[in-house]
C-alpha cells in the first residue's frame, strides 16, 4: 500500500523559511509526477507546484521565486522549500505523487504564517 507523509510545517513569521517533506512508502511504479498543493481555510485546494518527468516544474503565480520543489528519488522523498514566507501562504499543504493509473495524496501538515 502506498503511502506518503508529510512533515516540516508550523508557525512562522512572515518573511520566514520552513522546508516540507513528503516521505513515500509502498510499491509503485513509474511515478510520473510529484506535486504540492495546498488548501487554506474557507477556500479550494490549489497547486502550488507539479512536477512532471518530461519537464520543468510549473509553480503558482503567487509562489514564484520563493518555493522550490525538488525530490531525491534513492531517499524516495519529496521536498518543499518556501521562503520569504507571507501570510497568504497559510493552508494546509498535501504532497501528491501519480503514475499512468493512481493518484496518491499526503494527510497534509499545515502552515502557517503569522504577520
Amino acid at each position: 500500500q502506498v503511502q506518503l507523509v508529510e512533515s516540516g510545517g508550523g508557525l512562522v513569521q512572515a518573511g520566514g523559511s520552513l522546508r516540507l517533506s513528503c516521505a513515500i512508502s509502498g510499491r509503485i511504479l513509474s511515478i510520473n509526477t510529484v506535486a504540492w498543493y495546498r488548501r487554506a481555510s474557507g477556500k479550494e485546494r490549489e497547486s502550488v507546484v507539479i512536477y512532471t518527468n518530461s519537464g520543468s516544474p510549473t509553480y503558482a503565480d503567487s509562489v514564484k521565486g520563493r518555493f522550490t520543489i525538488s525530490r531525491d528519488n534513492a531517499k524516495r522523498m519529496v521536498y518543499l522549500q518556501m521562503d520569504n514566507l507571507k501570510s497568504e501562504d497559510t493552508a494546509v499543504y498535501y504532497c501528491m505523487i501519480r503514475n499512468d493509473w493512481t493518484m496518491y495524496w499526503g494527510q497534509g501538515t499545515q502552515v502557517t504564517v503569522s504577520s
